[in-house]
């Protein structure tokens, strides 16, 4: 993933939870708006609840990697945050795959 289409400041991680559309399944949180570019920006939080900074790197590197591979899958002109909840701390990579999959496909963004 570029690192153009991350999301890294804090205003615009505010500016994607002020719109207030999200969605949630037992391991992540989703926060969507839209954002008139052509590319989608994605951000990953892991709250210090979650575990120690190794356990909170490894569910960082679960969904990023799991959002890389899945990308053309989305459709674009989004920002997009996603949440680790507590239960990703012994989540495989097929589930956290199989959560975000499941949370973009309710919101409607995967292409047909």
């Amino acid at each position: 993933m570029k690192n153009a289409n991350r999301l890294k400041k804090n205003s615009e991680f505010q500016r994607v939870y002020q719109k207030r559309k999200s969605m949630a399944n037992k391991l992540l949180i989703l926060y969507i708006t839209e954002n008139q570019l052509s590319y989608n920006r994605v951000g990953f939080v892991v709250s210090k609840k979650v575990g120690n900074s190794v356990v909170r790197s490894r569910v960082k590197r679960l969904m990023k990697e799991s959002y890389r591979i899945n990308d053309f899958r989305f459709k674009n002109g989004y920002d997009i945050v996603f949440i680790a909840r507590q239960n990703c701390i012994n989540a495989t990579y097929k589930e956290v795959e199989s959560a975000i999959m499941h949370l973009m496909r309710k919101m409607q963004l995967l292409n047909k």
